[in-house]
């Protein structure tokens, strides 16, 4: 063979620290604000969610966080993960450019989420937590922090956004199977749940309220701490294993990307495959365009506003730095149920406010023709959060094409589709609808903030 397909890496190539990349950021993100006092936070006041370890490296700027022994050994169950290039997916486009994707679905939960799952089950293992509550959107977080807490002996209680719950069923059956108890959010088992089922009987749920759920179990249960799966800075630092490795093997490759893509929910995707790569674009080394991408349908990157608001829909969480479509918004029940979030991680945020970072929107029936295609062409059916992505590897191939050069692009797939085949099977019997919300209803959900405008 001449062609050399998949670029994998040995088990003791697995990075041996996460990359900090507020080390390297010319502007750092604006301090989170106490919901209260409207003060910038302290540890102090993360102590009721999350342990001390999770909390320092939070509000570190070291630029290297070295990776415990305990928690590289039990990635090496899935990592390092292979890299691939789409040689079948380049022949379907007619293109010049060369396209490589880096494959997160070989992990036990069959997406990147366990490389922040681990390790945070871990330091709270080590903190002797016995319970950890958190939310889930479309089900993979919360699959990979059950994954994780069995590991470490810890309990899970999952709150599941409704329409997911109700949805994807073999999620729900995942995190059972891995001893977590899951509940559809909202429920009537906590103050917020029972607040927003009261204004609305049928919500559908959404990340931010499910949030707010899982916030309020752990601040009122001392044997509990809270887990979050994206938006963090440490949550985004522990996926940047992904890049680490992808620089190696794309150096193996003899080659280096022009454009890192992946798709954008609260940010930890898009982190763990751009931010390594964009350390040589802060430091001066190589330069790189790094390209976020979210659904039309919850645009919060393109469409919303920098200003200060609350992670959660009840207003529990600190008061977060980011471009926010308002913390009451709804999306629209789209299958990319982990994309449907208000708001953007800080790190991110800045990013984007300082030109460091690009973001586009695309609708769910191209992003699921783009799915098609890639799995007809590289045999891997893709997680609707995913596709994102692999439209938007597709739209700049042409785009190169069109101005007669070359790219070389990456793009991070994040997932397999095993457990969403509901929303194909919808796609290929025509039933799936695209949702574009209407610039009246993002000025309706800004205009109800009344958090700190930066």
């Amino acid at each position: 063979m001449s062609q050399q397909r998949k670029i994998t890496l040995q088990e003791s190539e697995i990075p041996t620290h996460w990359y900090n990349i507020m080390a390297d950021m010319p502007n750092k993100p604006l301090p989170p604000l106490h919901p209260g006092t409207k003060q910038p936070v302290g540890p102090e006041d993360l102590a009721p969610l999350f342990p001390m370890e999770l909390i320092k490296q939070e509000v570190s700027t070291e630029k290297w966080i070295e990776i415990p022994d305990e928690v590289r050994n039990l990635y090496s169950i899935w990592r390092p993960t292979p890299m691939f290039r789409a040689y079948g997916l380049e022949k379907a486009l007619g293109t010049k450019s060369k396209i490589y994707y880096k494959y997160e679905g070989v992990s036990p939960a069959g997406s990147h989420k366990p490389n922040t799952a681990v390790p945070q089950a871990y330091y709270n293992m080590k903190e002797g937590i016995k319970k950890i509550s958190t939310e889930t959107g479309a089900g993979q977080w919360g699959s990979a922090l059950s994954f994780a807490c069995k590991l470490f002996g810890i309990s899970c209680e999952v709150f599941m956004v409704k329409v997911s719950y109700d949805g994807k069923p073999y999620r729900k059956i995942m995190m059972n199977t891995w001893g977590a108890t899951v509940h559809a959010s909202p429920s009537n088992l906590t103050n917020a749940g029972r607040s927003i089922l009261a204004g609305d009987p049928n919500s559908p749920g959404s990340l931010g309220i499910a949030i707010s759920e899982a916030v309020e179990v752990a601040a009122t249960h001392d044997d509990t701490k809270y887990s979050l799966g994206s938006v963090l800075n440490h949550v985004l630092m522990h996926q940047t294993i992904i890049g680490l490795e992808a620089l190696k093997q794309m150096e193996k490759a003899g080659d280096y990307p022009d454009i890192v893509v992946a798709p954008f929910g609260g940010g930890s995707n898009f982190a763990g495959i751009a931010f390594p790569f964009l350390q040589n674009k802060l430091t001066g080394g190589k330069n790189v365009r790094a390209v976020a991408v979210e659904p039309t349908s919850c645009p919060k990157l393109t469409r919303g506003v920098f200003r200060y608001d609350f992670g959660d829909t009840v207003g529990m969480t600190p008061l977060i730095p980011m471009y926010t479509l308002g913390h009451n918004f709804i999306p629209s029940p789209i299958h990319a149920g982990g994309l449907r979030y208000h708001g953007a991680g800080a790190i991110v945020s800045q990013l984007l406010r300082d030109g460091i970072i690009e973001a586009n929107a695309i609708n769910q029936t191209e992003c699921f023709d783009a799915g098609l295609l890639f799995s007809g062409t590289e045999g891997i059916i893709p997680a609707p959060e995913a596709t994102h992505a692999i439209a938007e590897v597709i739209r700049q191939a042409k785009q190169a094409d069109e101005e007669g050069v070359s790219k070389t692009i990456l793009f991070n797939l994040c997932g397999h589709g095993h457990f969403d085949l509901s929303a194909y099977e919808q796609y290929l019997n025509g039933k799936l609808v695209d949702y574009e919300v209407s610039q009246e209803d993002i000025n309706q959900s800004l205009a109800a903030l009344n958090t700190p405008v930066i």
